[in-house]
C-alpha cells in the first residue's frame, strides 16, 4: 500500500472508530434522559432519537470500524494476528457488533411504543434500564479498544513470533 493510501485507510479507521464511540456516547445520554426525565415529550423524543441514531449511525459505524481496521492491519506491519493488542481489538469489536444487532429489536420496540402512546414513569422500566446498561457496556468496550490503539501494549502472538525475520522463538524467561 502506498503511503498516501495507507494514511487514507488509517484516517478512515480512526474516523469510523471514534465516530462509533461518539455515537454510543450520544445514545447513552439519550437512554439516561429517557429513563430519568419526568417530561413525557422528552422521553418520547429520546427513544425516537435513539432508534434513529442506532440505525443511521451506530450500526453502519459498527461495520465500518472493524472493516477499516482489518484493511489497516493487513496493510501495515502490525498485521491482524501478529500483535495481541490488534487481535484483542478485533475480537472485542466483532462480538460488540453482533451484540448491537441483537439488541436493535428492543430499541425498535421502545421507539414503536413511544410513537403510539405516552410512557408513564414506570412503564417498561426493565427495558429502559437495559438500554442504559447496554450503552454503558458498549462505551466500556469501545474505550478499551481505543486505549489499546493508543498504548499498543507489547506482546507478539505465537504467529507474530514466527513471522519475525531471523527470530523463530520467543525469548525464554
Amino acid at each position: 500500500m502506498t503511503p498516501g493510501l495507507r494514511k487514507f485507510a488509517l484516517t478512515a479507521h480512526v474516523t469510523t472508530s471514534v465516530g462509533w464511540l461518539g455515537a454510543v456516547a450520544a445514545f447513552l445520554v439519550l437512554a439516561i434522559a429517557g429513563l430519568t426525565s419526568k417530561d413525557p415529550q422528552t422521553v418520547r423524543a429520546a427513544y425516537l432519537a435513539m432508534d434513529l441514531v442506532a440505525w443511521s449511525i451506530i450500526v453502519p459505524l459498527s461495520f465500518a470500524s472493524p472493516l477499516t481496521g482489518v484493511i489497516q492491519s493487513l496493510s501495515t506491519e502490525w498485521g491482524l494476528f501478529r500483535h495481541y493488542w490488534v487481535l484483542i481489538k478485533f475480537l472485542i469489536t466483532i462480538p460488540a457488533t453482533i451484540f448491537l444487532l441483537v439488541h436493535m429489536q428492543p430499541i425498535g420496540h421502545l421507539a414503536h411504543v413511544v410513537a403510539e402512546t405516552t410512557l408513564a414513569r414506570g412503564d417498561l422500566a426493565g427495558l429502559r434500564i437495559q438500554l442504559v446498561a447496554d450503552a454503558g457496556a458498549a462505551m466500556l468496550v469501545l474505550l478499551v479498544a481505543t486505549a489499546l490503539s493508543v498504548y499498543k501494549p507489547r506482546g507478539l502472538t505465537p504467529y507474530g513470533w514466527r513471522k519475525l525475520p531471523g527470530e523463530r522463538q520467543p525469548p525464554q524467561p
